[in-house]
């Protein structure tokens, strides 16, 4: 397969293309400049693979939560390129691509990952692998720390900057005390989600590349 993922919900700007078994990899920690960055990654990357934007077969984008601007970025990017070679897309959660690379970084199985939504609050989900890639479990949601809903079960490991943020309120509420705080969602993580959405057949029209913010949909009061 040949997929192009792009990501910028957070502080991190990263785009990623897999090529058959190879995978090129462009990140960058650039808070506030990722409209200028994202493009030209992606013209980077496919200068340095060989191909065309009408040689992929999809383009995976994290939909979100996560920054409402950085989110937007990476879907209209991700609709701009799509429209222009006629290609579908995956919308793919950016907290499951946060999971996911707790799955690459530290093999953990189960994992609760969490992003500093500002405003005293985390973006939330509860992750555990299943056939190499990260499922959902329950909802992913936006919470005040202390209200953050806790694993079922003992083993997990926090992931993300919501853990950076409020890691000792965290730990209390869900009974976790390893985690990794400093750490941001990246595109290379998109791909073996988008991959598994494929072949799922979720891919959808460019037109329907939409971002998932969350806090509009649901804000849970303290």
């Amino acid at each position: 397969m040949k997929i192009l993922a792009l990501e910028s919900a957070t502080e991190s700007c990263s785009v990623a293309l897999l090529d058959g078994a190879q995978v090129h990899v462009r990140s960058q920690l650039a808070p506030r400049e990722h409209a200028a960055l994202l493009l030209p990654m992606v013209q980077e990357m496919l200068a340095e693979s060989g191909l065309t934007l009408s040689a992929l077969d999809v383009i995976a984008f994290g939909r979100g939560p996560g920054s409402f601007t950085g989110v937007r970025i990476a879907a209209s990017v991700t609709q701009g390129l799509a429209f222009a070679a006629d290609l579908p897309v995956l919308p793919i959660s950016t907290l499951a691509a946060l999971a996911q690379g707790a799955l690459r970084e530290l093999g953990t199985q189960q994992v609760a990952a969490a992003i500093d939504a500002r405003m005293g609050e985390v973006y939330w989900g509860l992750y555990r692998t299943q056939g190499g890639v990260m499922v959902l479990e329950g909802e992913e949601g936006v919470y005040a720390p202390e209200l953050a809903p806790a694993p079922s079960a003992a083993g997990y490991v926090g992931y993300g900057s919501g853990w950076a943020t409020y890691g000792a309120v965290l730990a209390e509420r869900c009974g976790i005390t390893a985690y990794k705080g400093e750490r941001f969602p990246q595109a290379e993580d998109l791909l073996p989600l988008a991959v598994a959405a494929w072949q799922s057949g979720l891919a959808v029209d460019a037109a329907q590349a939409q971002p998932v913010y969350l806090r509009d949909k649901v804000t849970h009061q303290r």
